[in-house]
């Protein structure tokens, strides 16, 4: 379906019943990341999956404004008044997860439990962040410069990747064609808005975030794995639950594993 807010036209899926579970894709992805994780999660939640602005078939608008990543957050808070949902449980990878670290932050008393994988509250500092703004402005004239095809080659073979390359070729050609789709000036402002640099920093407001909060990363992701080890002293409520052999995608590359670790954390206690 079709939700316009304040101009941009969003995609959105929904699949199953139950309590409504909002999903949130990383940068270059769409709400196709999640697809074969349905089977497994619709028994028992509504999936409401969303194309992040700039991302899939969502509009991809040249006003770098709309991708600020609180008026973002403000954005799913209007579609989530259109599909009449009080409450949800919240999940975001990578960017997908500073989105939904921002977002119950800005509306916690909409998220009853917040699931982040591989994903960070931004940087520490301001020389920090104006670095990574000249990193992800460079990587964004790259893109507009050379094209979407040399920017998915280069992208698909850093680093932060590597583990992808373990997964079957079928669905590692998936991944490809589905980045292939991005409309280049979405990814560049998604960069300018809501890149790493450009968000607020969190670090100091983890205390805020009082539902309950679930951390996922992959043993191969050192970088995140620290990351997510240094939330859990900002805030001691936080649980962090580390996936073997499984990098920064592990809905991707351990579907089944990470689908039934988060299942377990949504339905405990309920």
């Amino acid at each position: 379906m079709k939700i316009v807010v304040e101009e941009v036209s969003y995609h959105v899926e929904i699949y199953g019943d139950g309590p409504p579970l909002l999903l949130l894709h990383g940068f270059t992805g769409d709400s196709s990341t999640w697809h074969p994780l349905i089977p497994l999660w619709k028994k028992n939640f509504q999936l409401v999956m969303v194309d992040l602005i700039g991302h899939g078939q969502t509009d991809a608008p040249i006003k770098e404004h709309y991708y600020n990543i609180q008026t973002a957050s403000k954005h799913l808070y209007e579609i989530l008044k259109v599909l009449q949902i009080d409450t949800a449980y919240l999940l975001g990878y990578s960017m997908g997860g500073r989105l939904a670290l921002s977002f119950s932050i800005a509306y916690p008393d909409l998220i009853s439990k917040l699931i982040l994988e591989s994903a960070s509250p931004g940087l520490k500092t301001l020389e920090m962040q104006r670095q990574r703004r000249i990193q992800d402005n460079e990587l964004g004239e790259s893109i507009l410069k050379e094209g979407i095809k040399k920017f998915v080659n280069k992208w698909e073979n850093i680093p932060l990747f590597n583990s992808q390359k373990n997964i079957n070729k079928i669905q590692q050609n998936q991944i490809r064609k589905q980045r292939l789709r991005n409309n280049p000036i979405g990814l560049v402002n998604s960069l300018k808005g809501m890149g790493t640099g450009s968000q607020p920093s969190w670090w100091d407001h983890l205390l805020d975030v009082t539902c309950e909060t679930l951390l996922i990363t992959g043993e191969f992701d050192k970088k995140f794995c620290f990351i997510a080890k240094e939330m859990t002293k900002k805030n001691g409520e936080f649980q962090w639950q580390l996936v073997e052999e499984a990098g920064h995608a592990i809905h991707v590359e351990k579907p089944e594993i990470f689908g039934t670790i988060v299942s377990g954390f949504l339905l405990k206690n309920e």
